[in-house]
């Protein structure tokens, strides 16, 4: 009986020294969720104007002014980039991100993945990870930007990409991120890239011209906001990302911690009983041995 009691105090102090680990995580994650929160929400309304103007200047049928950016191809080449996160522990994040990338290329880009024609670009070392095993064509040259994030390093990123299009080295891009809501919940989404896409018009409404007035000239205002526009576009995907990476884990390790909370309970009540068992026992022995001794 004293083995399986040293075996259940054993058990009680692992899962306490787990729950210690957990709450810890927890307040870290939580403290990192403040500012990457901050950060997304005071990006995405600009983010989603600048894309919304670019979107509508693409869709003026009389305009080519998207240039080769916007230009519609057969698609032979597809790249994919992937935001996931560098570490684990933040629940099904990770997975379902990978999911939502592996999903899309099954059902849209079947036939060019048998030819070898899907390229994946990973931002967060999880993703590599996993599409590297699955036999995808998976790309580290990026998966690090999570360990010194800034504008630069996503920069670089989207300048890849755009100059890869224009080299017509992939005929279309797709982001596969995280969109932030809350701490407890992200949207996993699938978002084009390249070639940019037009302005969706409201089924049963008109389509309106776009009336745009250019200075110094359409040319020359176009070819200098649509680079800055997809920088913007890409580095809003990964703060999206960055903070449902934090609310997830701190989500998660909220929950790892109940848990450890209900599990501890159990385990005191079994070692009540288990030391309660082993007092009867000892007085039973003592009671039957002073009855012998007096028989």
């Amino acid at each position: 009986m004293s083995g399986a009691l040293k075996e259940v105090r054993n058990r009680i102090k692992s899962v306490q020294s787990t729950q210690q680990i957990t709450k810890a995580m927890k307040m870290v994650s939580a403290a990192k969720l403040r500012r990457a929160q901050d950060a997304i929400t005071q990006m995405r309304p600009y983010a989603r104007k600048l894309q919304e103007m670019l979107s509508n200047i693409v869709s003026d049928s009389d305009s080519a002014a998207g240039g080769s950016l916007s230009a519609e191809r057969a698609v032979e080449k597809v790249l994919f980039i992937v935001i996931t996160s560098d570490r684990g522990l933040a629940g099904a994040y990770n997975s379902n991100v990978i999911k939502l990338a592996r999903t899309t290329i099954a059902e849209k880009y079947s036939s060019q993945f048998q030819k070898g024609n899907v390229h994946v670009w990973n931002i967060g070392k999880k993703g590599y990870e996993a599409l590297l095993k699955g036999n995808y064509h998976a790309d580290a040259r990026f998966k690090d930007i999570f360990l010194h994030l800034d504008f630069e390093s996503v920069q670089a990123c989207a300048q890849a990409a755009v100059k890869a299009f224009e080299n017509k080295e992939f005929d279309v891009v797709e982001i596969v991120y995280s969109e932030f809501k809350n701490a407890a919940t992200q949207r996993f989404v699938v978002e084009r890239f390249l070639p940019i896409p037009k302005a969706v018009v409201p089924a049963g409404s008109e389509k309106k011209k776009n009336d745009f007035i250019f200075e110094p000239s359409k040319e020359a205002i176009i070819s200098e906001l649509m680079p800055k526009i997809l920088n913007t576009q890409l580095f809003k995907a990964v703060l999206d990302a960055n903070a449902s990476e934090h609310g997830a884990r701190m989500t998660a390790m909220d929950k790892a911690s109940e848990n450890a909370n209900e599990l501890l309970k159990s385990l005191k009540i079994s070692y009540n009983r288990a030391r309660q068992a082993a007092i009867t026992t000892e007085l039973t022995e003592i009671v039957s041995g002073a009855a012998a001794l007096q028989g």
